[in-house]
């Protein structure tokens, strides 16, 4: 199994604290926030990482290199033009091959297990698991909604209050899924999961700290978090 982490966003909310660097590499009490996603990654025994880059890559692969300081084998797809989520993970599966990958949101951590993970999607025999965090306001998020089984039935959108589970950018899917990728440039979120629903889509809600460092508010909070 490949791990895809997607390292390509602007970070264009964030440039009042990182400036000029992509929203991946933002400094957290002195090491970038991408490091915190590989290492943990590497406590999981998932090693081989592909980092899906786009905005000054240049950053992200002086920093990181082939992975073998942190144990890991590293490979780089790039995008030359802004392709959307979804358009950046179709890149990178067409470009290394895997029956299985990982997704990682490059900007938003959830302290999950994902051997747990990766074992409930292959019981389910789902296309696409999606990791889920409980929250106790939907309303900046959107919430997801499951039946019995655990399969997705719908997502609500964002502004809906109150306490729910939500999307906490950590995927398992098939390799098969990339029959769903009907454009190179498109929100994996929006164009490929919500035309997903009632096909092997399922959530798990798992446990543990979550937070999108996309807004200064929650990446000071999570710096804050991290020095306990």
């Amino acid at each position: 199994m490949k791990a895809i982490i997607l390292a390509g966003g602007l970070g264009t909310r964030l440039q009042g604290v990182v400036k000029d660097l992509p929203k991946p590499m933002a400094p957290i009490n002195g090491r970038p926030f991408l490091e915190i996603l590989v290492n943990k990654l590497k406590q999981s025994s998932i090693t081989d990482i592909v980092l899906a880059v786009g905005y000054r890559r240049e950053c992200i692969q002086d920093y990181f290199g082939n992975g073998a300081n942190w144990g890991v084998t590293i490979n780089y797809s790039i995008e030359a033009t802004q392709l959307g989520t979804g358009g950046a993970i179709k890149l990178a599966m067409e470009r290394f091959y895997a029956e299985r990958y990982l997704i990682m949101n490059g900007d938003s951590f959830f302290e999950n297990d994902l051997p747990e993970l990766v074992l409930y999607h292959q019981a389910k025999k789902a296309l696409i698991t999606m990791a889920l965090a409980e929250v106790s306001d939907t309303d900046r998020y959107g919430a997801v909604k499951l039946d019995a089984d655990g399969m997705i039935t719908h997502f609500t959108e964002k502004g809906v209050t109150g306490r729910g589970a939500v999307n906490a950018g950590v995927y398992v899917l098939e390799r098969e899924t990339m029959n769903f990728f009907s454009k190179d440039a498109c929100s994996f979120e929006t164009d490929v999961l919500q035309g997903m629903v009632g096909l092997r889509l399922f959530g798990l809600k798992q446990h543990g700290f979550f937070t999108d460092i996309g807004i200064p508010e929650d990446y000071h909070v999570f710096c804050q978090y991290r020095q306990r």
